[in-house]
C-alpha cells in the first residue's frame, strides 16, 4: 500500500517550520554566524522602547512646574532635584525603600533557601510535588488580593484579633504599619527567590554532602561549608531580585501602610496624580532607577557575572 504524501493533511506547525526552512535556504551563507542573534531582535527592540521611556522620563524631570497653569515649563533646571534633596521627607522615604529592601531581602532569602533546599532533595515524590504546588498556588493570586488578604487576617477585626479578644486579650494594631508592610513583602518576594535558589542547589550533587559526612561532618557543618558556598550564585540572584523589587514595590505599602509608610513608587505615584507634579514625579522615578541600577551594579562588581551563572569564558 503506497502512502501519498500530498494527500496528507500535515499540522499548520509542520506548514510553517517548513516555510522556515526554505527562507533559510536564500539566507547568505556568510551571514550563517548571525543568525542566532536575530532571536535578540525582540529582546532589543523591548530594551530599545524602555531606553526611550527613560530618555521621556529624564526630560520632563528637568521641567519645573507652572503652579499658575499646572503645566511644564519650557525652560530647564535642576529644581525638581533640589526640592528632593532638600525635603527631609522625600529622603526619610528613600530611607524608608532601602530599608525595607534590606530587611525583606535577608528574611526572604533564609527563608526561601531552606525551602527551595527540602524541596529539591525531598526523597519522595509526593513531598516535592506538594511543596512545588504551594510555591506556585500565589502566583494565581495577585499582590494586591494578597495584600487585601492580609487585611483580613491582621485587621482591627481581622481573623487574629478575633482569636485574640476570644481568649480575653487586648486588640493589637498589627495594620497600617512597617512591619505589616515587611509582612506582606516577605510573603509576596519568598517564591521568587525559592525559584531562583532551588536550581543553584539542584546544580549541586549530593555526591558532595556524602563525601563531607564521610570526612566526619555533621550536617549543619556540611551545610554550612559545603552547601550555602556552592550555592551562592543562586543565593546572591535572588537577593538582587528580590532587594530591586522589594524597593520598586507599590500595592503593599499603599495596601499595608496605609499611607503612613510610602516608598519611593508612592511617591512617584502622589507626584505625577496626587499634586499633579509630574516633573516631580519624573525626578523621583529618575532617583528610584538610579538607587536600582546602582545596587546591581555593585553587587556584580563584588560577585562577579558568575552570579547569573555564567562566567564569560568560553568553554
Amino acid at each position: 500500500m503506497s502512502f501519498d504524501h500530498h494527500s496528507y493533511n500535515y499540522p499548520i506547525t509542520w506548514r510553517i517550520l517548513d516555510r522556515v526552512e526554505s527562507l533559510a535556504a536564500v539566507w547568505p551563507k556568510r551571514w550563517a554566524s548571525l543568525t542566532g542573534y536575530l532571536f535578540l531582535v525582540p529582546s532589543l527592540l523591548l530594551v530599545f522602547v524602555l531606553v526611550i521611556g527613560f530618555a521621556y522620563i529624564f526630560e520632563y524631570s528637568l521641567h519645573e512646574l507652572d503652579i499658575a497653569t499646572y503645566r511644564l515649563k519650557d525652560d530647564y533646571s535642576l529644581i525638581n532635584y533640589f526640592a528632593f534633596f532638600k525635603s527631609t521627607a522625600y529622603q526619610t522615604v528613600v530611607f524608608r525603600s532601602l530599608a525595607a529592601s534590606a530587611i525583606v531581602t535577608v528574611i526572604t532569602v533564609f527563608l526561601a533557601f531552606p525551602y527551595g533546599y527540602v524541596m529539591v532533595r525531598a526523597k519522595s515524590a509526593f513531598t516535592r510535588k506538594f511543596l512545588l504546588i504551594c510555591l506556585f498556588l500565589p502566583f494565581f493570586i495577585g499582590q494586591v488580593v494578597r495584600a487585601y488578604g492580609w487585611l483580613i487576617i491582621l485587621g482591627k477585626e481581622g481573623l487574629l484579633n478575633t482569636f485574640l479578644t476570644s481568649l480575653g486579650l487586648p486588640l493589637v494594631d498589627l495594620i497600617y504599619n512597617y512591619p505589616a508592610v515587611l509582612l506582606g513583602l516577605v510573603q509576596y518576594m519568598l517564591p521568587f527567590a525559592v525559584l531562583l535558589i532551588s536550581p543553584a542547589i539542584t546544580a549541586i550533587s549530593e555526591d558532595f554532602e556524602l563525601a563531607s559526612e564521610g570526612l566526619g561532618a555533621n550536617w549543619i557543618q556540611t551545610f554550612w561549608h559545603v552547601v550555602i558556598p556552592m550555592a551562592l550564585p543562586g543565593i546572591i540572584g535572588s537577593s538582587v531580585v528580590v532587594f530591586t523589587l522589594t524597593l520598586t514595590d507599590f500595592a503593599m505599602p499603599e495596601i499595608l501602610g496605609g499611607g503612613t509608610t510610602d516608598f519611593i513608587a508612592n511617591s512617584i505615584y502622589d507626584g505625577f496624580f496626587q499634586i499633579s507634579n509630574p516633573g516631580l514625579g519624573a525626578a523621583l522615578a529618575m532617583i528610584l532607577v538610579t538607587l536600582g541600577s546602582a545596587f546591581v551594579i555593585v553587587i556584580f562588581a563584588m560577585a562577579g557575572t558568575g552570579t547569573l551563572g555564567f562566567s564569560g569564558k568560553v568553554q
